[in-house]
């Protein structure tokens, strides 16, 4: 160590023996402030063990609580969202069904301008159509009932196809029929010691009992009216002419007609939509003499059966022979049948018609104007 190096000297204070009264007096008073000391250590530290345990009581209450608050809003939540889902559900449910109603709507309401159209389509062809006078002779007496209605009646005409070995008979009086009819077996005398056994038959006719036709029209054929008298088939080529070319708003003719029963033409094109444009103008300038002739052109509809109710009818003055061999000629056969249903001995009568179809012959029979009360042969 250097001489000028600073340095000082601490005396400290004589400590007292403790093997001394006054050192073991010192010893237990200081044991004692240090007992003391730890005793309110020890107070300080129960107490704050104490503020410990209240505070974690206080704290897992309220964990318990915030964790219950917990629970309770997950479970409102997930309710909540599955009321949502059933409620989206539900709206998505009311979406198709309303879509599927849209679209039933969409649909009815296409049909029914469809058949609007069609309406609208058929009114203007039924108020084109060509003009023909007729004369009426029905009756004109006032009506005393207001159910009272005016019909159309159709006459039937039936192509009735006959069995080998058979004739119809169709006699003026409905109760001679009826007679034969009754008496079913009857034995015919041909001469000579020969005789033949014939059965009678009623007749079942189908007649129709409601028919409806739906009509429309042909995107391919006109009707052509207003026409003068002249040579038919002079008049088919002419119009055939005119209307095949392009400059009379027509096309290619594949065919043209007259229908004998109206005086009118029918002309047929081979492509589609012509007919229409002809129809539009209606009238057209057509040379079909010296000198233009100005005829009507209008739609021409195609008829067909959308419903067809039939019945069975049995003609009441008509009768059916079954049974019948080929023993002679057919001409004689029949004239020795017919003289045998004549004579009223024999249950006969008065015979309007008589069809006779031998064995290995086709023969039909031609009913016209058949109703429950009359029938025609």
């Amino acid at each position: 160590m250097s001489s000028d190096e600073d340095f000082s000297l601490v005396t400290e204070a004589p400590k007292p023996l403790e093997d001394t009264l006054d050192g073991i007096k010192a010893s237990i008073a200081d044991y004692k402030k240090m007992h003391d000391k730890l005793v309110e250590e020890q107070k300080d530290l129960v107490a704050a063990r104490n503020d410990s345990k209240e505070m974690t009581q206080k704290f897992k209450e309220r964990s318990d609580k915030l964790t219950q608050a917990l629970k309770e809003d997950e479970r409102s939540h997930k309710e909540q969202i599955e009321n949502e889902k059933a409620k989206l559900k539900r709206l998505n449910d009311e979406e198709l069904e309303l879509l599927m109603e849209i679209q039933k709507v969409e649909a009815a309401l296409k049909e029914e301008n469809a058949k609007n159209k069609h309406l609208k389509q058929q009114t203007d062809v039924f108020t084109a159509v060509p003009e023909k006078k007729v004369v009426f002779k029905g009756d004109t007496q006032k009506m005393t009932k207001a159910a009272d209605t005016q019909t159309f009646e159709m006459k039937p005409r039936i192509v009735y196809p006959m069995d080998e070995g058979t004739a119809l008979i169709t006699f003026e009086d409905e109760d001679v029929a009826k007679k034969i009819l009754n008496m079913k077996k009857h034995r015919v005398d041909l001469g000579s010691e020969c005789n033949i056994t014939v059965e009678a038959r009623p007749v079942q006719l189908m007649l129709p009992r409601l028919v409806e036709i739906n009509s429309e029209v042909c995107p391919r054929r006109i009707l052509i009216s207003d026409l003068p008298k002249m040579d038919t088939e002079m008049m088919l080529n002419k119009l055939e002419i005119h209307f095949s070319k392009r400059k009379n708003g027509g096309g290619e003719v594949e065919e043209c007609e007259m229908l004998p029963d109206s005086g009118t033409v029918v002309l047929t094109f081979l492509e589609e939509n012509i007919a229409r444009g002809l129809t539009d103008a209606e009238y057209h300038e057509v040379k079909l003499t010296q000198k233009k002739h100005r005829v009507r052109v209008t739609p021409f509809l195609n008829g067909t059966i959308t419903n067809l109710k039939t019945k069975m009818s049995a003609c009441l003055r008509t009768v059916l022979l079954t049974e019948i061999p080929p023993v002679m000629e057919q001409e004689t056969l029949q004239d020795l049948l017919e003289i045998h249903f004549q004579k009223s001995s024999n249950g006969g009568g008065e015979i309007e018609a008589f069809l006779y179809n031998p064995l290995g012959h086709h023969t039909s029979a031609v009913f016209e104007g058949v109703s429950p009360d009359k029938e025609d042969k």
